[in-house]
């Protein structure tokens, strides 16, 4: 079974690409986040190193514990064959209501059949108030209106 789009990638096959990690990274439902990839998929996540989609989501579920209200927008940097680089920017509040915007760079590699087989994360969590929020959609899918990254001036 595949999971297209496949690569190799255009610029449109990428941003959907993106758009649908997006997508399925706000329904913040692990289970599902891990099926987009590879059985033995391998991560770095900040200072963690992730295999398989049984660690990846047991990682999501660890991660969105923690990281309540969250709400995350993906930018299409660079892409290339089956390789797409991504920015993107998350916002969410620990059990004690600080708010964080985490700002991070996504080196993704697909397999042939759409699913990714490495996933290279670098992120930096800085605090901010909560007024100074710029993700204010209801939980969920970011709607089609709501401005990008670059957009935003993020």
């Amino acid at each position: 079974m595949s999971r297209p789009p496949l690569p190799p990638f255009t610029a449109e096959t990428a941003a959907q690409k993106a758009r649908m990690a997006e997508d399925a990274w706000n329904s913040r439902d692990p289970a599902k986040v891990a099926l987009a990839y590879t059985p033995g998929s391998r991560w770095r996540n900040r200072a963690e190193f992730i295999t398989g989609r049984s660690e990846i989501e047991a990682f999501l579920t660890r991660k969105w514990v923690k990281e309540l209200d969250y709400r995350l927008i993906k930018e299409v940097w660079a892409f290339t064959d089956a390789r797409i680089a991504v920015r993107f920017v998350y916002e969410w509040r620990d059990d004690s209501g600080n708010w964080f915007r985490s700002c991070g760079n996504e080196n993704w590699l697909f397999d042939a059949d759409g699913y990714m087989a490495e996933r290279h994360a670098s992120i930096n969590d800085v605090p901010i108030r909560e007024q100074e929020r710029k993700f204010h959609w209801p939980l969920g899918r970011r709607p089609d209106d709501h401005p990008g990254l670059s957009a935003l001036g993020l």
